[in-house]
Formats: structure tokens, C-alpha cells, sequence
């Protein structure tokens, strides 16, 4: 933290601004082998399965991201892609119906 944002750390404004700063960015290796930076707009559960809806930070990217979210075998947390085109229907709809009640 910058001394900067020390001395104002009690003006609301600046913790507004801070707050927009502290985004959840993961940085994942595409098929080609390139590091790729991602926000997480949200994670949530279905059943017994949880979801994250990533979005690129590229500026020319506009297209969101749905991985199921699991353990392997290492007990390290991994995203794996949604096969099963019916559970990727399911996720979709859940995910719209989240982010029409916050919005």
C-alpha cells in the first residue's frame, strides 16, 4: 500500500476506489500455451458442484467464461471445462437468474 493510500484511508472515496482496484484476477495457460488474465465475476454452487464465470481482462475480449471448479488429485484447486452440454444449459441459466437478482 502507497503512503498515499495510508493518508487517505479513512475518506469514503477512496475506499470506493480501492474497493474497484481489489479485483479477483487469476491468470490461466490457454491451449496455445499463453498465461491469459482473468477477473472472477462470481462463483457459485449447483447440487454438488461449484462454478466460476470468468471474464478476459483484454480490452478486445467480451465473451465470459464458465469452468466447473474441482480438486485434483494433489488437493489443489483446478477449472476444467463444462462438457456436457446440458449441464453448461443448466449453469447458463443459473448464473443469469444470479446475476439478474444483483443487478
Amino acid at each position: 500500500m502507497s503512503e498515499r493510500e495510508k493518508n487517505t484511508k479513512n475518506d469514503s472515496f477512496e475506499d470506493e476506489i480501492a474497493d474497484e482496484d481489489e479485483k479477483n484476477l487469476i491468470r490461466l495457460i490457454d491451449e496455445n500455451g499463453e498465461e491469459q488474465e482473468f477477473e472472477v465475476l462470481a462463483t457459485f454452487e449447483i447440487d454438488d458442484s461449484e462454478y466460476a464465470v470468468l471474464f478476459p481482462t483484454k480490452e478486445d475480449e467480451e465473451e465470459a467464461y464458465i469452468l466447473r471448479i474441482e480438486t485434483d488429485e494433489k488437493g489443489e484447486t483446478i477449472l476444467v471445462n463444462i462438457e456436457d452440454p446440458a449441464e453448461f444449459e443448466d449453469v447458463v441459466a443459473a448464473y443469469e437468474a444470479i446475476a439478474d437478482e444483483i443487478i
